[in-house]
């Protein structure tokens, strides 16, 4: 394999500089790692936003009658605009926008051995309108209506009629534009990503020595550009639908808020199964687009703090694919109960129980990796471990939704709820903490607080266990996902959720027990900023090049060649694959991939004495 057919001749080495440039320079950069930690910043906020949300619902489950500050009583379509904003804010502005946008831009040239993105003002540019897509967003909640009440999915004729509820006129109409500038700016990210993998390699990078993130990165954005693409399309048809009297989504004759649609030459021989097929066909690549950088990283960090070589690396690299093709052809199975055709619903099953074979691969890969290891249970590798372990808690519940017979019954209840945020939500997001520990040294130069770390680790599993899996309980029970109160319902549903209020007043506890757990990560968070522990230059004994001493941005460089000053310094070559770990009879050594073949036996560095027991 040629390292980059394309681009053969290596990248200079790049000149280390101060992660933050000149003031007047911070905000408006072209510095990719400047933008990552604009994304990540702006991801921080999201979820800040989003988890109050969420609190906010649980809190009117258990106690409909509490008055929000401000506001007053949380009545049904104050609830249901809870929902839909809580669930764009997370699935958008926080799992897509932290793992692929923000470390992306911030680890993945450095990974590569570039000194940049392909494009780096289109990369500035895909930044300012996200922002702009997320301030779109939450002014919704101070127009006339309010927030729309269709939820994330924005179902018609719901969504397709102005008239159909509160926040479905001028809410209804924000959220829309903000959701196409988002898939604007993904795809210009998902663009600029592939092509400084495809073109901007270092010599020596070939595609099986690329790190298991890069192919994280890569899928994740191939994805990205057909997913959001479609949804981009199927925005266009529904505000068409609202403004310009089509019908692509609404069919004729349907009864909406009184009011008989598809009728005085409107049309109206629309089908809301066209949405359904269109956001779906985004809706369920999402999830992979959330979940394979955490699969990644995952399986680096385990490798590293492991101090072994990854289980059948190439086999890893063709799951990834693998997961991200399989990924594309799932759609259906959200749509059991809309009315598929047998024949379809049961390939849409059959190929929904296929991908467990790649996923079961992973993590197999993973077990086999740390078997019989003597891992150094650091923070990131606690978040590893516990990404391993969600990833296996909820993707047992997925070849049982991917049963029509069994997804009639479980369908729209909390059941599906604890799932995704399961094998989606929790696990991105304890990715996500296992990168922000690791990394943060090459954001700051310093490192979090490793007792702080470890504690917000504990209370954070098990917040999550216990806000989640008695929520699977709720839903065998037969507990609707968008009611918007459980008491006061009549006849035998209202006996039946009333039962279920004990169980609510437990999920809500632990929901707000793992919402205060965070803060202690906050507060690790700016307490490191200022009074962290220096960092070393490889604090991790990583192998990888964004741990290089010419792309580390805080490592300390040689003095310049007083003979020949005006020489430049020697191009960055990759000599092997990542993860490159060996025992020997003097100790544990660990090879780089800059590390020349000819010099590893003499410069390997030694591990014995600082590996962390």
């Amino acid at each position: 394999m040629t390292p980059n057919p394309i681009n053969p001749r290596p990248n200079p080495v790049p000149v280390p500089s101060s992660l933050f440039p000149k003031r007047h320079r911070r905000i408006f950069t072209t510095d990719h790692r400047i933008i990552g930690i604009q994304y990540l910043l702006l991801a921080l906020v999201s979820v800040v936003i989003g988890t109050l949300l969420s609190l906010f619902m649980r809190a009117h489950l258990v106690w409909p009658h509490w008055a929000v500050p401000f506001h007053g009583p949380i009545l049904p379509e104050d609830y249901l605009a809870l929902v839909t904003i809580h669930g764009t804010i997370m699935l958008f502005f926080v799992l897509t926008t932290a793992p692929q946008a923000g470390f992306g831009n911030l680890i993945l040239p450095a990974q590569l051995g570039s000194r940049r993105m392909a494009f780096p003002l289109l990369n500035a540019a895909s930044f300012w309108l996200t922002a702009a897509a997320l301030l779109i967003l939450l002014s919704t909640t101070f127009v006339p209506g309010g927030s729309p009440i269709s939820g994330w999915t924005a179902y018609p004729p719901l969504s397709a009629v102005a008239s159909a509820g509160p926040g479905q006129g001028l809410g209804m109409d924000l959220w829309l534009a903000s959701i196409a500038l988002f898939a604007v700016a993904s795809t210009i990210s998902s663009i600029n990503i592939l092509v400084t993998i495809l073109r901007h390699r270092c010599e020596g990078m070939t595609w099986d020595r690329l790190p298991l993130t890069v192919w994280g990165w890569f899928t994740a954005a191939l994805l990205s550009i057909i997913a959001f693409s479609v949804l981009g399309a199927a925005i266009l048809l529904l505000f068409c639908d609202r403004h310009a009297g089509t019908s692509f989504f609404l069919p004729a004759g349907d009864l909406v808020a009184g009011t008989l649609h598809g009728l005085n030459g409107r049309g109206g021989n629309g089908s809301p199964l066209l949405w359904l097929h269109l956001f779906w066909f985004f809706g369920h690549p999402e999830v992979y687009i959330a979940i394979l950088p955490g699969l990644g990283v995952t399986s680096m960090l385990l490798a590293n703090f492991s101090f072994r070589r990854v289980f059948a690396y190439r086999t890893m690299i063709a799951t990834t694919l693998m997961i991200g093709f399989l990924g594309i052809l799932l759609w259906g199975h959200h749509m059991f109960v809309a009315g598929l055709n047998p024949f379809a619903s049961s390939a849409f099953a059959i190929s929904t129980m296929a991908i467990a074979l790649p996923a079961s691969a992973k993590v197999l890969s993973w077990l086999a990796t740390i078997w019989r290891s003597r891992p150094s249970y650091k923070t990131p590798m606690l978040f590893s471990l516990g990404f391993v372990s969600l990833f296996i808690a909820g993707g047992l519940t997925g070849p049982i939704l991917a049963q029509p017979i069994l997804d009639e019954y479980l369908h729209n209840t909390l059941f599906v709820v604890a799932h995704f945020h399961l094998i989606m939500g929790l696990s991105a997001v304890f990715g996500l903490f296992a990168a922000t520990y690791y990394w943060f040294p090459l954001m700051t130069n310093r490192m979090m607080s490793e007792p702080l770390g470890r504690l917000h680790f504990w209370l954070t599993i098990v917040g999550a266990y216990a806000t989640f899996l008695p929520m699977h309980l709720a839903g065998l029970a037969g507990e609707p996902r968008h009611y918007a109160q459980i008491l006061g319902v009549p006849n035998h549903a209202g006996v039946l959720l009333a039962r279920l209020l004990p169980l609510n007043r437990f999920i809500t506890y632990a929901a707000l027990f793992l919402a205060t757990s965070q803060l202690l990560f906050l507060y690790n968070l700016l307490r490191s900023l200022r009074h962290g522990a220096p960092a070393p230059p490889n604090p991790w004994l990583a192998t990888t090049l964004e741990w290089h001493p010419a792309l580390n941005p805080f490592a300390p460089q040689p003095a310049p060649n007083s003979q020949s000053p005006s020489q430049s310094p020697e191009p960055i070559i990759v000599h092997r694959a990542p993860c490159h770990y060996e025992t020997t009879p003097t100790g544990e050594i660990f090879l780089p991939q800059w590390t020349p073949d000819s010099l590893a036996d003499t410069s390997a560095e030694p591990a014995f004495d600082v590996k962390p027991e």
